[in-house]
């Protein structure tokens, strides 16, 4: 897990190699799915952690470039 700032405020990001997705998701970058076995990340607000707390209800999974690109869908 890395610390990560931008315009969009400080958050929190993991890496999630394609071994461990069990399940689809939907990127909120670009409302695709995410199928199984896929890499991505996961990110959410730095003001909460990853198991509980503000921010943590926010966690959303993104294809990687997706989330490196997220600033220029706005």
């Amino acid at each position: 897990m890395r610390g990560e700032s931008a315009d969009d405020g400080e958050w929190l990001v993991r890496p999630v190699p394609g071994s461990a997705g069990g399940k689809t998701y939907r990127c909120p970058g670009c409302r695709q799915e995410i199928p199984p076995g896929t890499p991505h990340v996961v990110a959410w607000p730095a003001d909460g952690g990853p198991f509980g707390g503000p921010g943590a209800d926010e966690r959303r999974h993104w294809h990687a470039t997706c989330w490196q690109t997220r600033h220029r869908r706005r």
